[in-house]
Protein backbone atom coordinates (compact mmCIF):
# COMPACT_ATOMS: atom_id res chain seq x y z
CA UNK A 1 0.00 0.00 0.00
CA UNK A 2 1.88 3.60 -0.88
CA UNK A 3 2.33 5.88 1.95
CA UNK A 4 -0.84 7.87 2.53
CA UNK A 5 0.03 11.95 2.45
CA UNK A 6 -1.81 14.91 2.72
CA UNK A 7 -0.92 18.73 3.25
CA UNK A 8 -2.82 22.05 4.67
CA UNK A 9 -1.20 23.46 1.04
CA UNK A 10 -3.39 23.22 -1.96
CA UNK A 11 -0.18 23.06 -4.26
CA UNK A 12 1.42 20.63 -2.38
CA UNK A 13 -1.92 18.31 -2.10
CA UNK A 14 -2.94 18.77 -5.52
CA UNK A 15 0.45 16.51 -6.32
CA UNK A 16 0.15 14.22 -3.27
CA UNK A 17 -2.98 13.73 -5.15
CA UNK A 18 -1.07 13.02 -8.43
CA UNK A 19 1.38 10.54 -6.46
CA UNK A 20 -1.40 8.88 -4.55
CA UNK A 21 -2.70 7.66 -7.65
CA UNK A 22 0.43 6.70 -9.52
CA UNK A 23 0.37 2.87 -10.95
CA UNK A 24 1.53 0.51 -9.65
CA UNK A 25 0.74 2.22 -6.26
CA UNK A 26 2.45 -0.55 -4.18
CA UNK A 27 6.12 -0.90 -2.83
CA UNK A 28 7.95 -2.22 -6.52
CA UNK A 29 11.79 -3.18 -6.63
CA UNK A 30 13.79 -2.43 -9.68
CA UNK A 31 15.89 0.09 -10.75
CA UNK A 32 14.62 0.74 -14.36
CA UNK A 33 12.09 3.06 -13.80
CA UNK A 34 14.28 5.28 -11.64
CA UNK A 35 17.13 5.20 -13.61
CA UNK A 36 14.72 6.36 -16.66
CA UNK A 37 13.43 9.04 -14.62
CA UNK A 38 16.77 10.02 -13.61
CA UNK A 39 17.52 10.19 -17.06
CA UNK A 40 15.03 12.56 -18.12
CA UNK A 41 15.55 14.86 -15.53
CA UNK A 42 19.57 15.06 -16.18
CA UNK A 43 20.89 12.52 -13.97
CA UNK A 44 20.76 14.45 -10.46
CA UNK A 45 21.99 11.54 -8.77
CA UNK A 46 25.49 12.20 -10.04
CA UNK A 47 25.44 15.57 -8.93
CA UNK A 48 25.71 15.07 -4.84
CA UNK A 49 27.26 16.57 -2.82
CA UNK A 50 29.30 13.78 -0.46
CA UNK A 51 27.05 11.44 0.09
CA UNK A 52 26.86 8.71 3.05
CA UNK A 53 23.95 5.84 2.16
CA UNK A 54 23.03 4.01 5.16
CA UNK A 55 20.24 0.34 5.08
CA UNK A 56 19.09 -1.73 7.94
CA UNK A 57 16.45 -3.25 9.10
CA UNK A 58 15.83 -1.25 12.16
CA UNK A 59 18.10 1.91 13.31
CA UNK A 60 18.76 3.50 9.99
CA UNK A 61 16.87 6.66 10.31
CA UNK A 62 18.19 6.83 13.65
CA UNK A 63 21.81 6.80 12.20
CA UNK A 64 21.00 9.11 9.60
CA UNK A 65 19.42 11.35 12.21
CA UNK A 66 23.08 10.83 14.07
CA UNK A 67 24.97 11.28 11.08
CA UNK A 68 22.94 14.79 10.71
CA UNK A 69 23.48 16.25 13.84
CA UNK A 70 26.99 15.30 13.99
CA UNK A 71 28.00 16.99 11.08
CA UNK A 72 25.67 19.99 11.67
CA UNK A 73 27.28 20.76 14.80
CA UNK A 74 30.63 21.27 13.01
CA UNK A 75 28.78 23.54 10.79
CA UNK A 76 28.44 22.38 7.74
CA UNK A 77 25.14 21.91 5.52
CA UNK A 78 23.53 19.00 5.21
CA UNK A 79 20.93 17.30 2.81
CA UNK A 80 19.01 14.60 4.26
CA UNK A 81 16.40 12.26 2.76
CA UNK A 82 14.45 9.79 4.73
CA UNK A 83 10.57 8.29 4.84
CA UNK A 84 8.19 7.46 5.45
CA UNK A 85 6.83 10.47 6.79
CA UNK A 86 5.01 10.61 9.92
CA UNK A 87 2.84 13.59 9.89
CA UNK A 88 4.00 15.88 6.34
CA UNK A 89 5.37 14.71 3.81
CA UNK A 90 8.26 17.56 3.68
CA UNK A 91 9.74 15.22 6.65
CA UNK A 92 11.08 12.94 3.83
CA UNK A 93 13.10 16.21 2.32
CA UNK A 94 15.51 18.28 4.15
CA UNK A 95 17.59 20.74 2.62
CA UNK A 96 20.89 22.37 4.17
CA UNK A 97 19.39 21.82 7.29
CA UNK A 98 15.57 22.81 7.16
CA UNK A 99 12.34 20.79 5.98
CA UNK A 100 11.72 21.51 2.07
CA UNK A 101 8.63 24.32 2.10
CA UNK A 102 5.50 23.96 0.54
CA UNK A 103 6.25 26.22 -2.34
CA UNK A 104 9.43 23.98 -3.71
CA UNK A 105 7.67 21.03 -2.37
CA UNK A 106 4.77 21.41 -4.73
CA UNK A 107 6.65 22.61 -7.82
CA UNK A 108 9.70 19.60 -7.59
CA UNK A 109 6.94 17.16 -7.21
CA UNK A 110 5.17 18.58 -10.59
CA UNK A 111 8.49 18.55 -12.42
CA UNK A 112 9.27 15.06 -12.22
CA UNK A 113 5.22 13.74 -12.34
CA UNK A 114 5.43 15.37 -15.57
CA UNK A 115 8.37 13.65 -17.09
CA UNK A 116 6.81 10.27 -15.28
CA UNK A 117 4.07 10.66 -16.71
CA UNK A 118 4.32 7.27 -18.90
CA UNK A 119 6.63 5.20 -17.00
CA UNK A 120 4.57 3.56 -14.41
CA UNK A 121 6.75 4.71 -12.11
CA UNK A 122 6.06 4.10 -8.24
CA UNK A 123 5.35 7.05 -4.89
CA UNK A 124 8.69 5.79 -3.95
CA UNK A 125 10.63 6.47 -6.58
CA UNK A 126 8.88 9.79 -7.50
CA UNK A 127 9.73 10.84 -4.36
CA UNK A 128 13.65 9.63 -4.54
CA UNK A 129 13.49 11.52 -7.96
CA UNK A 130 12.22 14.39 -6.31
CA UNK A 131 14.69 14.77 -3.70
CA UNK A 132 17.83 14.04 -5.53
CA UNK A 133 16.95 16.78 -8.20
CA UNK A 134 16.59 19.11 -5.05
CA UNK A 135 19.91 17.55 -3.41
CA UNK A 136 21.29 18.25 -6.77
CA UNK A 137 20.53 22.30 -7.01
CA UNK A 138 20.37 23.40 -3.56
CA UNK A 139 24.23 23.50 -2.48
CA UNK A 140 25.35 21.32 0.41
CA UNK A 141 28.30 20.08 1.98
CA UNK A 142 27.18 16.59 2.81
CA UNK A 143 24.11 14.16 1.77
CA UNK A 144 22.41 11.45 3.81
CA UNK A 145 19.92 9.41 2.08
CA UNK A 146 18.37 6.50 3.64
CA UNK A 147 17.57 3.08 1.73
CA UNK A 148 13.49 2.83 2.14
CA UNK A 149 12.98 -1.11 1.40
CA UNK A 150 16.33 -3.71 0.99
CA UNK A 151 18.82 -2.06 -0.82
CA UNK A 152 20.25 -4.07 -3.90
CA UNK A 153 17.16 -2.93 -5.82
CA UNK A 154 15.74 0.30 -3.96
CA UNK A 155 15.27 3.52 -5.62
CA UNK A 156 17.99 5.41 -3.64
CA UNK A 157 20.78 2.85 -5.22
CA UNK A 158 20.60 5.02 -8.55
CA UNK A 159 23.45 6.92 -6.36
CA UNK A 160 26.42 5.89 -8.17
CA UNK A 161 29.32 6.68 -5.86
CA UNK A 162 28.42 7.05 -2.26
CA UNK A 163 31.29 8.10 0.01
CA UNK A 164 30.57 5.87 2.75
CA UNK A 165 27.77 3.59 3.39
CA UNK A 166 26.31 2.04 6.58
CA UNK A 167 24.27 -0.97 7.31
CA UNK A 168 22.15 -1.12 10.58
CA UNK A 169 20.71 -3.69 12.76
CA UNK A 170 19.32 -6.42 10.54
CA UNK A 171 16.36 -8.53 11.36
CA UNK A 172 13.61 -9.92 9.33
CA UNK A 173 11.12 -7.99 7.64
CA UNK A 174 9.19 -7.27 4.41
CA UNK A 175 9.32 -10.93 3.67
CA UNK A 176 7.39 -10.52 0.22
CA UNK A 177 10.28 -8.39 -1.28
CA UNK A 178 13.16 -9.38 0.46
CA UNK A 179 12.79 -13.11 0.64
CA UNK A 180 11.00 -13.91 -2.61
CA UNK A 181 13.06 -16.80 -4.36
CA UNK A 182 15.84 -15.73 -6.80
CA UNK A 183 17.99 -17.79 -7.87
CA UNK A 184 22.00 -17.01 -6.84
CA UNK A 185 20.93 -15.31 -3.58
CA UNK A 186 21.26 -17.17 -0.05
CA UNK A 187 18.38 -19.64 1.08
CA UNK A 188 18.85 -18.39 4.40
CA UNK A 189 16.18 -15.62 5.55
CA UNK A 190 18.73 -13.54 7.73
CA UNK A 191 21.30 -13.99 4.92
CA UNK A 192 19.43 -13.42 2.10
CA UNK A 193 18.42 -9.43 4.20
CA UNK A 194 21.95 -9.22 4.37
CA UNK A 195 23.20 -9.94 0.95
CA UNK A 196 19.91 -7.25 -0.29
CA UNK A 197 21.06 -4.84 2.63
CA UNK A 198 24.67 -4.91 1.42
CA UNK A 199 23.92 -4.59 -2.17
CA UNK A 200 24.25 -0.73 -2.24
CA UNK A 201 27.75 -1.24 -1.41
CA UNK A 202 29.56 -0.12 -4.63
CA UNK A 203 33.59 0.50 -6.03
CA UNK A 204 35.07 3.27 -4.07
CA UNK A 205 32.75 3.48 -1.37
CA UNK A 206 33.11 2.69 1.97
CA UNK A 207 31.59 0.92 4.13
CA UNK A 208 31.06 0.34 8.23
CA UNK A 209 28.67 -2.08 9.73
CA UNK A 210 27.41 -3.27 13.38
CA UNK A 211 28.18 -6.47 14.39
CA UNK A 212 26.38 -9.87 13.50
CA UNK A 213 26.23 -12.81 13.44
CA UNK A 214 29.05 -15.31 12.26
CA UNK A 215 27.40 -15.76 8.84
CA UNK A 216 25.87 -12.96 8.12
CA UNK A 217 29.12 -10.82 8.68
CA UNK A 218 30.54 -13.70 5.76
CA UNK A 219 28.02 -12.44 3.65
CA UNK A 220 28.15 -8.59 4.12
CA UNK A 221 31.67 -9.18 3.50
CA UNK A 222 31.62 -11.44 0.34
CA UNK A 223 29.02 -8.90 -1.05
CA UNK A 224 31.55 -5.88 -0.25
CA UNK A 225 34.83 -7.79 -1.40
CA UNK A 226 33.33 -8.32 -4.83
CA UNK A 227 33.26 -4.46 -5.02
CA UNK A 228 36.65 -4.38 -3.62
CA UNK A 229 35.49 -2.65 -0.35
CA UNK A 230 36.56 -4.08 3.41
CA UNK A 231 33.77 -3.57 5.88
CA UNK A 232 34.80 -1.95 9.00
CA UNK A 233 32.65 -3.71 11.31
CA UNK A 234 31.69 -3.31 15.51
CA UNK A 235 33.14 -5.68 17.33
CA UNK A 236 36.01 -6.16 15.07
CA UNK A 237 37.16 -3.09 13.49
CA UNK A 238 35.43 -0.60 16.46
CA UNK A 239 33.33 -0.65 19.56
CA UNK A 240 31.26 1.33 21.73
CA UNK A 241 31.25 0.56 25.38
CA UNK A 242 29.30 2.21 28.67
CA UNK A 243 31.44 5.10 30.05
CA UNK A 244 30.07 6.61 33.49
CA UNK A 245 26.77 7.25 32.28
CA UNK A 246 27.55 7.86 28.69
CA UNK A 247 29.44 5.50 26.21
CA UNK A 248 33.13 5.81 24.83
CA UNK A 249 34.05 4.95 21.17
CA UNK A 250 36.76 3.50 19.78
CA UNK A 251 38.75 1.48 16.96
CA UNK A 252 41.72 0.53 16.55
CA UNK A 253 44.06 3.57 16.47
CA UNK A 254 41.67 5.83 18.43
CA UNK A 255 38.86 6.59 21.30
CA UNK A 256 36.53 9.26 22.04
CA UNK A 257 35.81 8.84 25.50
CA UNK A 258 33.20 10.50 27.66
CA UNK A 259 30.33 10.91 25.23
CA UNK A 260 26.79 11.67 26.24
CA UNK A 261 24.15 9.03 26.61
CA UNK A 262 21.85 9.63 22.87
CA UNK A 263 19.05 11.87 23.95
CA UNK A 264 16.96 9.37 22.32
CA UNK A 265 16.06 6.39 24.65
CA UNK A 266 17.26 2.87 24.51
CA UNK A 267 20.67 1.17 24.84
CA UNK A 268 20.49 0.14 21.17
CA UNK A 269 20.70 3.93 20.58
CA UNK A 270 24.73 3.78 21.52
CA UNK A 271 25.09 1.47 18.64
CA UNK A 272 23.31 2.99 16.18
CA UNK A 273 25.32 6.67 17.05
CA UNK A 274 28.59 4.47 17.18
CA UNK A 275 27.92 3.67 13.28
CA UNK A 276 27.11 7.13 12.53
CA UNK A 277 30.73 7.70 13.98
CA UNK A 278 32.48 4.95 12.51
CA UNK A 279 31.04 6.15 8.91
CA UNK A 280 32.20 9.36 9.59
CA UNK A 281 35.58 8.20 10.74
CA UNK A 282 35.56 6.73 7.34
CA UNK A 283 35.20 9.91 5.36
CA UNK A 284 37.44 11.90 7.24
CA UNK A 285 39.29 10.44 10.09
CA UNK A 286 40.05 12.60 13.39
CA UNK A 287 36.85 14.47 13.67
CA UNK A 288 36.38 17.14 16.07
CA UNK A 289 34.96 15.03 19.60
CA UNK A 290 33.45 18.13 20.74
CA UNK A 291 31.15 18.26 17.53
CA UNK A 292 30.68 14.48 17.86
CA UNK A 293 29.36 14.91 21.61
CA UNK A 294 26.84 17.64 20.71
CA UNK A 295 25.33 15.60 17.85
CA UNK A 296 25.11 12.96 19.81
CA UNK A 297 23.42 15.11 22.79
CA UNK A 298 20.94 16.86 20.57
CA UNK A 299 19.72 14.27 17.71
CA UNK A 300 16.32 13.53 17.73
CA UNK A 301 14.14 11.12 15.91
CA UNK A 302 10.48 11.01 16.51
CA UNK A 303 8.04 8.29 17.39
CA UNK A 304 11.60 6.05 18.53
CA UNK A 305 10.74 5.10 22.24
CA UNK A 306 9.65 9.10 22.73
CA UNK A 307 8.47 9.94 25.73
CA UNK A 308 5.11 11.64 24.82
CA UNK A 309 4.54 15.87 25.97
CA UNK A 310 1.82 17.19 27.56
CA UNK A 311 -0.72 17.45 25.25
CA UNK A 312 -4.43 16.38 23.84
CA UNK A 313 -3.78 12.77 24.05
CA UNK A 314 -1.77 12.83 27.44
CA UNK A 315 -4.85 14.83 28.93
CA UNK A 316 -7.12 11.77 27.91
CA UNK A 317 -4.64 9.68 30.63
CA UNK A 318 -4.63 10.14 34.77
CA UNK A 319 -2.25 12.40 36.08
CA UNK A 320 1.68 11.76 35.97
CA UNK A 321 1.03 8.88 33.79
CA UNK A 322 4.16 8.27 31.22
CA UNK A 323 2.64 7.78 27.60
CA UNK A 324 5.21 6.34 25.65
CA UNK A 325 5.23 5.88 21.34
CA UNK A 326 7.29 3.82 19.28
CA UNK A 327 6.62 2.76 15.78
CA UNK A 328 8.08 -0.64 16.24
CA UNK A 329 6.66 -3.79 14.11
CA UNK A 330 8.87 -6.17 13.45
CA UNK A 331 10.64 -8.70 16.09
CA UNK A 332 14.20 -6.91 16.69
CA UNK A 333 11.99 -3.62 17.29
CA UNK A 334 9.64 -5.36 20.45
CA UNK A 335 12.71 -6.52 21.53
CA UNK A 336 14.66 -3.57 22.05
CA UNK A 337 11.46 -1.88 23.63
CA UNK A 338 11.53 -4.84 26.09
CA UNK A 339 15.03 -4.45 26.75
CA UNK A 340 14.42 -0.87 27.43
CA UNK A 341 11.86 -1.28 30.00
CA UNK A 342 13.34 -4.32 31.56
CA UNK A 343 14.29 -2.71 34.54
CA UNK A 344 11.25 -0.52 34.69
CA UNK A 345 9.05 -2.59 37.71
CA UNK A 346 5.72 -1.09 36.23
CA UNK A 347 3.33 -2.83 33.98
CA UNK A 348 2.16 -1.71 30.16
CA UNK A 349 -0.62 -0.97 28.61
CA UNK A 350 -0.33 -1.74 25.36
CA UNK A 351 -2.60 0.57 22.61
CA UNK A 352 -1.35 -1.19 19.28
CA UNK A 353 -2.07 -0.55 15.39
CA UNK A 354 -0.42 -2.71 13.01
CA UNK A 355 -0.49 -3.05 9.83
CA UNK A 356 -2.46 -6.28 7.72
CA UNK A 357 1.18 -8.17 6.34
CA UNK A 358 3.12 -7.59 9.82
CA UNK A 359 3.12 -10.00 12.66
CA UNK A 360 1.18 -9.06 16.63
CA UNK A 361 3.62 -11.48 17.99
CA UNK A 362 6.45 -8.79 16.85
CA UNK A 363 5.42 -6.73 19.73
CA UNK A 364 3.19 -9.04 21.96
CA UNK A 365 5.82 -11.85 22.63
CA UNK A 366 8.64 -10.04 23.81
CA UNK A 367 6.22 -7.55 25.88
CA UNK A 368 3.88 -10.88 26.98
CA UNK A 369 4.81 -10.83 30.76
CA UNK A 370 4.14 -6.87 31.50
CA UNK A 371 1.33 -6.33 29.72
CA UNK A 372 -1.53 -5.02 31.95
CA UNK A 373 -4.20 -5.05 28.58
CA UNK A 374 -3.90 -5.10 25.20
CA UNK A 375 -6.14 -2.52 23.39
CA UNK A 376 -6.59 -2.96 19.34
CA UNK A 377 -7.17 0.23 16.98
CA UNK A 378 -7.09 0.98 13.49
CA UNK A 379 -4.05 2.27 11.51
CA UNK A 380 -6.20 4.97 9.27
CA UNK A 381 -6.03 4.65 5.59
CA UNK A 382 -4.28 1.20 5.91
CA UNK A 383 -5.50 -2.22 6.15
CA UNK A 384 -4.85 -3.41 9.78
CA UNK A 385 -5.35 -6.70 12.38
CA UNK A 386 -8.35 -6.13 14.37
CA UNK A 387 -8.12 -7.29 18.43
CA UNK A 388 -9.10 -10.91 17.59
CA UNK A 389 -5.44 -11.61 16.20
CA UNK A 390 -3.63 -10.26 19.26
CA UNK A 391 -5.38 -12.94 20.81
CA UNK A 392 -8.38 -13.48 23.63
CA UNK A 393 -7.36 -10.41 26.01
CA UNK A 394 -7.57 -7.93 23.40
CA UNK A 395 -9.88 -5.24 22.86
CA UNK A 396 -10.69 -3.09 19.83
CA UNK A 397 -11.54 0.64 20.01
CA UNK A 398 -12.25 2.83 17.45
CA UNK A 399 -9.31 5.04 17.70
CA UNK A 400 -6.38 6.08 19.97
CA UNK A 401 -7.86 8.63 21.49
CA UNK A 402 -11.21 5.79 22.64
CA UNK A 403 -8.61 3.74 23.48
CA UNK A 404 -6.32 6.42 26.03
CA UNK A 405 -10.03 7.74 27.38
CA UNK A 406 -10.95 3.97 28.44
CA UNK A 407 -7.96 2.78 29.91
CA UNK A 408 -7.66 2.62 34.20
CA UNK A 409 -4.20 3.39 35.24
CA UNK A 410 -2.17 3.65 38.12
CA UNK A 411 0.37 5.88 37.47
CA UNK A 412 2.74 4.33 39.93
CA UNK A 413 2.61 1.24 38.75
CA UNK A 414 1.71 1.28 35.02
CA UNK A 415 2.60 3.09 31.66
CA UNK A 416 0.94 3.44 28.33
CA UNK A 417 3.00 2.50 25.28
CA UNK A 418 1.35 3.26 21.82
CA UNK A 419 3.29 0.78 19.32
CA UNK A 420 3.36 -1.24 16.01
CA UNK A 421 3.61 1.27 13.11
CA UNK A 422 5.08 4.39 11.67
CA UNK A 423 1.75 5.14 10.60
CA UNK A 424 0.07 5.39 13.62
CA UNK A 425 2.59 6.71 15.28
CA UNK A 426 2.13 9.82 12.65
CA UNK A 427 -1.55 10.06 13.47
CA UNK A 428 -0.73 10.28 17.47
CA UNK A 429 1.92 13.02 16.90
CA UNK A 430 -0.63 14.89 15.30
CA UNK A 431 -2.94 14.28 17.59
CA UNK A 432 -0.64 15.23 20.88
CA UNK A 433 0.36 18.64 18.59
CA UNK A 434 3.60 17.13 18.07
CA UNK A 435 4.34 17.68 14.55
CA UNK A 436 8.15 17.12 13.68
CA UNK A 437 10.21 20.00 12.42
Amino acid sequence: MPDHAHSSDPAVQAQLDRLAALSPGRDILGLERIAELCARLGNPQEHLPRTFHVAGTNGKGSTCTFLRAMLEAEGRRVHCYTSPHLVRFNERIRLAGALIDDAMLAALLAEVLDIAADLRASFFEVTTAAALLAFSRIPADDCIIEVGLGGRLDATNIIPAPAVCGIASLGIDHEAFLLSPEAGTPTDPAQRIAWEKAGIVKPGAALATLGYAEPVMEVIAERAAQAGVTPFAEGRHWWVEPDDGGFCWKSGSRSLPSLPRPAMAGMHQMRNAGLAIAMLDLAEPRRDSEAVASGIANAFWPARLQKLAPGPLSALLPANTDLWLDGAHNADAGREIARYFADDARRIHLVSGMLANKHPDAILTPLQSRLASITVVPVPGHDHHGAATFGPDARDAGSVEEALAALAVDPAREIVLIAGSLYLAGVVLAANGEVPD
